[in-house]
């Protein structure tokens, strides 16, 4: 249901993309306490099948450090595209960059999360070699699939940019955005291949791989950044009319090979994993006509969602040319900040779930699917919630720290950071949001998802449209971050109601205690942190980086510090687990 701008798990991270987070892991069967109180699962049961895995929380942990250090690289990378190329030319590599990730999403995006890691589940299960020949011959159909589509898309790219780019933008940005889409619309295939062998790996019990695979696209990203740098200097404006094919061309062309190279680092862990790449074209075995049924509703999904980024797109191209105006480029820096949350708290635990409810959903022990549910909710808006008080507290030293430099001003980080406060309030009901769609996906609700969301979708565009006429252009980005926010909120509410109709009580009323708790804890962190923000220079609008420095060391220790303390004291208790579980961790 959470639409949006996403990007799929395996995509690189700093690249905008709806991140659904379709990875997937092999996790212990071990159902919650009958309350539903429970956190996280014990750590001592062994993975099943033989697997390498371990507990929920272990790989969670796991995946969270990994999905952590590349997103902490990506936004490297992300600060240096903005640096190297500036707000304009910026804006238009990221509308570039935003097609491959929509049709992607269209093509396998989100068929891969919902449809095919519960079949591959299901045959490494009931298969006698543990589904090897079936996977073979859904990677060989998945492979050629994806090959065709890619070689259609980039034929027709000028046509597609030409539609995506706003009315009021020039001939020579569409130009410009054509000529990055030439370069960076191979993404698709590349990241296909990326998708299908992280599947691979996590329904095997590897989760390391695909979560530290994007690493390697950043480093790519980022030496090519530094490339241009040194090469053609980070002061004086680019401008369409002004950049050289050879600067397109290095900065486009190393964004393609950083997924390139992400894709190919992940073959050596499917050789460790035993699984033995075969080219077995016979889609007439896969099933197709199953696949397709439920596939075509996650089409529907898939499309009301990049629908919705179209729109986005078209609508903030337009702001392009406005002088310190947030616009594109601000919008993703604030969506990867975002994303950065999500990713590293809520996809580690939805993806740890997926294998698990989907194993209870299929045998009908729809109590443990809803306990599940009621636990990755609790555990994940308990770790959130710090960072939604630090992304609203500090947005603006935030913004200077990470993106401002080179030909990105102080002005434009200033303008970002506005953007960012608004997006704050989307992280939990984003997470939440998801948590329900893996929900249904275990449940092979795959029609139920898209029903949702058509409505959900509808109400985001509705809101787009309405924020477009009455808000003006410096708040467009800003305005239309607050429909996505409001969006994945409605998306929660419905998806946790048609939830409890379809496997009955959630345990709503325990999830709701923890949650109270949880945003006192967030208020009073807020509230102390904005007080000390107030007395330090600049008062949270710092005009360089060693100003947001400042800002941001003292507050975000006292905002950290208050919220532990203060869910500590209002026994949050899955704070004291998580904490529990990684003093253990490191004790090892």
């Amino acid at each position: 249901m959470s639409g949006g701008l996403y990007r799929s798990n395996h995509a690189a991270d700093g690249y905008p993309r709806p991140e659904q987070g379709v990875t997937v892991v092999s996790v212990d069967e071990q159902s919650a306490t009958a309350s539903g109180d429970q956190a996280l699962p014990p750590e001592n049961i062994p993975p099943e099948n033989g697997d390498s895995g371990g507990s929920t929380a272990g790989q969670s942990v796991i995946m969270a450090i990994g999905s952590m250090v590349s997103r902490v690289i990506g936004f490297v990378r992300t600060a240096l595209i903005g640096m190297a190329v500036g707000k304009v030319v910026g804006d238009a590599y990221t509308s570039a960059q935003f097609l491959p990730n929509q049709i992607y999403e269209l093509l396998l995006g989100g068929i891969l999360s919902s449809v095919l890691v519960p079949l591959l589940v299901r045959r490494r299960k009931s298969d006698p070699d543990g589904g090897q020949a079936f996977t073979q011959k859904l990677l060989t159909f998945a492979i050629v699939s994806l090959g065709i589509a890619t070689l259609l898309v980039v034929s027709l790219a000028s046509v597609i940019t030409a539609i995506q780019s706003g009315s009021d933008s020039t001939a020579a940005y569409r130009e410009l955005v054509t000529n990055f889409a030439y370069l960076i619309l191979p993404i698709i295939f590349f990241t296909g291949l990326s998708g299908l062998a992280g599947a691979v790996l996590n329904v095997r019990g590897h989760f390391a791989a695909p979560m530290w695979a994007p690493i390697l696209n950043n480093i790519v990203v980022i030496a090519t950044c530094g490339v241009f740098i040194l090469a053609y200097g980070s002061s004086g404006e680019l401008t369409p009319e002004n950049i050289t094919g050879a600067q397109i061309a290095l900065i486009g062309g190393g964004t393609l090979l950083g997924m390139v190279v992400q894709a190919l680092g992940l073959l050596p862990a499917l050789r460790k994993v035993g699984f033995q790449w075969k080219w077995n074209w016979s889609p007439r075995s896969l099933g197709l006509r199953e696949v397709g049924q439920l596939a075509g509703w996650m089409l529907v999904y898939a499309g009301a969602n990049q629908l919705a980024v179209f729109l986005v797109v078209r609508i903030l191209s337009d702001v392009t040319g406005s002088p310190n105006s947030a616009s594109i480029l601000a919008f993703n820096y604030a969506f990867l900040l975002t994303m950065m949350a999500h990713g590293i708290i809520g996809v580690s635990v939805m993806t740890a779930l997926l294998p698990k409810m989907s194993a209870a959903a299929a045998e009908g022990r729809f109590d443990e699917v809803s306990a599940d549910l009621s636990r990755g909710i609790k555990l994940t808006t308990a770790a959130l919630a710090p960072i939604v008080v630090v992304y609203a507290v500090l947005s603006a030293p935030i913004a200077v720290f990470l993106f401002q430099g080179g030909r990105f001003s102080n002005a434009n980080a200033l303008a970002t950071g506005t953007v960012l406060t608004v997006a704050a309030f989307a992280v939990i009901p984003l997470s939440i949001s998801y948590l329900c769609t893996y929900a249904f996906y275990a449940l092979q609700g795959n029609k139920t998802v898209a029903l949702i969301n058509l409505s959900v979708v509808t109400v985001r565009i509705g809101a787009y449209f309405l924020l477009a006429e009455v808000l003006k252009q410096s708040l467009l980005a800003a305005g239309t971050t607050a429909a996505n926010a409001f969006s994945y909120l409605v998306s929660a509410l419905i998806s946790l109601a048609v939830l409890r109709r379809r496997i009955g009580r959630l345990n709503l009323g325990s999830v709701a205690g923890s949650l109270v708790r949880v945003l006192i804890a967030a208020g009073l962190a807020a509230g102390l942190g904005l007080l000390v923000l107030r007395f330090l220079p600049g008062s949270g609008a710092p005009d360089g980086r060693v100003q947001a420095l400042i800002q941001l060391i003292p507050t975000g220790a006292v905002i950290l510090i208050t919220y532990l303390a203060a869910a500590y004291l209002l026994r949050v208790r899955e704070i004291t687990q998580v904490v529990g579980m990684v003093r253990r961790k490191i004790g090892r």
